[in-house]
């Protein structure tokens, strides 16, 4: 798969953010609303109703893939988020020990620019 990166979403470099970032950023938030939880647990319920109604085997069946590839998309959206999050809490955290450093050593300003641009990240993300 050429078109296929395996680099950490962080480090694969441009300015602008791939379309699956940001795609992962607004399934990120609505994932995260009461209105879709509420759609889960309905969701939830109407599998337990359809047990209870003996429908054919094979509806049963569907039921289980559907909520089956629904829990395997939002893990894969999780785990981008959860990646996406912890680096820049760690770009972050190394910027904030650069600095400090820079700042005990009495050197230059390099660090406390990247330590801007650091807490920026998100914004231009």
């Amino acid at each position: 798969m050429e078109g296929m990166a395996t680099d950490h979403p962080a480090e694969r470099g441009g300015t602008g953010r791939d379309r699956f970032a940001a795609f992962s950023e607004r399934a990120s938030n609505v994932t995260a609303s009461p209105l879709f939880y509420v759609l889960c647990v309905l969701l939830v319920l109407g599998t337990v109703v359809l047990h209870f109604m003996h429908p054919p085997l094979s509806w049963l069946i569907f039921a289980g893939d559907v909520m089956t590839a629904v829990n395997l998309l939002l893990l894969a959206l999780l785990k981008n988020t959860e990646r996406r999050d912890t680096h820049a809490v760690q770009r972050k955290l190394d910027a904030i020990a650069a600095a400090l450093l820079e700042q005990r050593e009495g050197t230059g300003h390099t660090a406390a620019d990247e330590l801007r641009r650091a807490i920026r990240m998100e914004e231009e993300q």
